[in-house]
């Protein structure tokens, strides 16, 4: 089997490392179990992985800070695992930065897809594909994944990068929570529809210097990327 890529999973339940250890190494992912918060920041620089699985209670550093710390360090995808039912948490993750969760108990199944999505969303475009999205003030581009204001480049997560792409994508085309859920976290998601809501927030934050609101709410209906002026740029 292929290698796919190197996860990070962080719990101190001994049988959830071991379940996501057999599971993601099945499909061909190297997988490292971290039990203490203290030592993740550590394994993260040694190991360098491509996704990061966080429990939330952990002892040493938990897992909202080190999602934080961690956001600090690199862009990487980082999936948070909640209680079942602790809404206030999951909140909280995505606001700290993280691009998903799962609740526990969860299907080691539905975790390895997970990252299999969010790993396919982070792979660099082919160079053939070197184009970008142009609007004023704000670039998009698609081979780097990268976002620039006034050409400045600001740093933006894995998931809020997606978001944002498929919205400018489609400039005033109005989209649903739901519809948004499933065109760019790209599997059946069965949680809350307020992790659109947050991504939305954090973008605007970070979006926050341009003179213009590109996002916008169109209440109860969902939300639209809106331009200054008619149309945008793609540019080879």
């Amino acid at each position: 089997m292929a290698y796919c890529g190197k996860v990070l999973i962080v719990d101190d339940d001994q049988n959830v490392l071991e379940l996501v250890t057999l599971y993601g190494e099945r499909e061909g992912f190297k997988v490292i179990g971290v039990s203490n918060g203290d030592l993740v920041l550590a394994a993260f620089d040694r190991e360098n992985p491509d996704v990061v699985i966080l429990d939330i209670m952990l002892p040493g550093q938990d897992g909202l800070t080190l999602c934080r710390n961690l956001r600090a360090v690199r862009m990487v995808p980082i999936i948070m695992l909640t209680a079942k039912g602790e809404e206030a948490d999951r909140v909280l993750g995505l606001e700290m930065g993280a691009d998903d969760y799962v609740s526990k108990p969860f299907s080691p199944r539905e975790l390895v897809a997970r990252i299999k999505a969010l790993l396919r969303r982070t792979q660099p475009v082919d160079a053939a594909t070197n184009w970008k999205l142009k609007y004023p003030g704000l670039e998009i581009f698609a081979d780097s994944r990268t976002v620039l204001i006034d050409s400045q480049e600001i740093e933006v997560t894995p998931r809020e990068y997606d978001l944002l792409y498929y919205l400018a994508q489609n400039p005033r085309r109005v989209f649903s929570r739901e519809e948004l859920l499933a065109a760019v976290w790209g599997y059946d998601f069965f949680g809350d529809e307020r992790t659109i809501d947050v991504h939305i927030r954090r973008l605007r934050t970070k979006l926050a210097p341009l003179p213009f609101e590109y996002l916008t709410t169109v209440w109860g209906v969902g939300y639209q990327f809106t331009p200054p002026a008619k149309g945008g740029e793609t540019t080879p």
